[in-house]
């Protein structure tokens, strides 16, 4: 048996078509034309087709098609409620796919969700029962798995962890809200942080001469590229980093308390240099931690690939 899961996002839609052993056999991409949702519908069509045509393989040969979105997706009508980077306002996905689709089933899902599906199936959380997986990008995802099962709440929009706020009346966030953990966690959040203490620090510094002398090219491995060449002040920011992210992620942890917490994400490519650190932080301050089970924390295995498999195993989710 052979799936197909469709990662969509807000510039590329990536398909693959993943075998009885969860790995990727074939792949297609195309860019996300985001005028209209008729366009986003005939290019998710079109890529699909390709990755199957890919393959060897035509539609009699997967059981469904998954889709990861961003937004708030109603699962049981399969009408995207909301997408703020895609045009999508109450619109009846599931139902513009299968139709391009010779009527195939469509199983939708939030991205973040599909993500820790696939590390669930396939990658850093498998074996689990319950667990999280948290994705430092431009923003903060989430994907909570509770007994098996994505939690997205009663109303498909749970699991937006990094809007929790970890800084009361601190950076503004695009949710409308201060202080949320995605403003200090995030890749965004870290190259602020890092431009912030860059306006002080001397010009001659590792932090300057990584950035070419200018703002505009700090990215979030800068901070850390100092603190790796001796540079006190890029100790201080990944330091301040290190503090914020294990905040909210202590939180995450005394709210659930999962088997395994998973970190992806572009800063995660730091390794232990970033968990050994948080792992610190949580053994003192978590509420549990006399407990003879703790939340292991670990990095996500399945890299940008998680949500195409995610998405292509909806079907195989426990009842």
């Amino acid at each position: 048996m052979y799936y197909l899961g469709i990662d969509l996002g807000g510039t590329n839609i990536a398909v693959g078509i993943v075998d009885e052993e969860n790995k990727i056999i074939a792949r297609a991409n195309s860019k996300t034309q985001t005028e209209n949702a008729e366009q986003v519908a005939d290019a998710m069509a079109e890529t699909a087709r390709k990755a199957l045509e890919s393959a060897g393989l035509t539609l009699a040969d997967v059981p469904w098609i998954g889709v990861g979105s961003p937004g708030t997706i109603n699962k049981s009508t399969g009408i995207i409620e909301f997408a703020n980077n895609l045009p999508f306002k109450n619109t009846p996905m599931q139902e513009m796919l299968s139709q391009r689709l010779e009527g195939k089933q469509v199983l939708m899902e939030n991205d973040a969700n599909a993500a820790a599906f696939g590390e669930y199936m396939a990658g850093a959380l498998k074996g689990s029962d319950n667990a999280i997986a948290i994705t430092l990008g431009t923003g903060v995802g989430g994907g909570i798995i509770i007994n098996h099962k994505i939690y997205s709440g009663s109303n498909f929009a749970g699991a937006e962890l990094g809007h929790t706020v970890i800084v009361v009346d601190g950076r503004p966030c695009t949710c409308g809200r201060h202080g949320c953990w995605e403003t200090y966690a995030s890749a965004t959040g870290l190259i602020k942080t890092t431009k912030e203490h860059m306006a002080d620090a001397p010009k001659d510094s590792p932090l300057w001469t990584l950035a070419d002398g200018s703002m505009d090219n700090v990215n979030g491995r800068t901070a850390f590229d100092a603190m790796r060449q001796g540079d006190p002040v890029g100790k201080e920011i990944v330091d301040e980093y290190i503090h914020y992210f294990s905040v909210g992620l202590i939180d995450m942890i005394n709210i659930f308390q999962p088997d395994i917490l998973c970190v992806g994400g572009g800063i995660s490519n730091e390794g232990e240099t970033l968990l050994a650190p948080v792992r610190e932080y949580v053994e003192k301050e978590q509420y549990a931690m006399n407990s003879t089970k703790k939340t292991t924390i670990c990095r996500a295995k399945l890299g940008n690939d998680a949500g195409i498999i995610g998405a292509a195993l909806l079907g195989k989710m426990e009842d």
